[in-house]
């Protein structure tokens, strides 16, 4: 847990290589947790579905699914 210069707090877990942050230390714990929960799920880190995409508000006609990443991304 460390205090950054902007008053921030960001947590980081180890064993799940996960890294959060929050305006208090109890807001960067409950996002931390939060984190984990997600890397712990089943699909974590899947392609996310085309309904998935359309409920996010991505047109999947526009833009595709998979494919190269984008440079920014590499």
């Amino acid at each position: 847990m460390t205090e950054n210069p902007d008053g921030w707090w960001t947590a980081y877990d180890e064993e799940a290589e996960a890294v959060s942050q929050g305006p208090t230390r109890e807001d960067a714990l409950e996002n931390l947790d939060e984190a984990v929960k997600l890397i712990e799920e089943e699909d974590y880190g899947r392609e996310p579905t085309e309904e998935e995409l359309r409920e996010w508000g991505i047109d999947v006609e526009e833009y595709g699914t998979g494919g190269d990443l984008p440079e920014v991304l590499k």
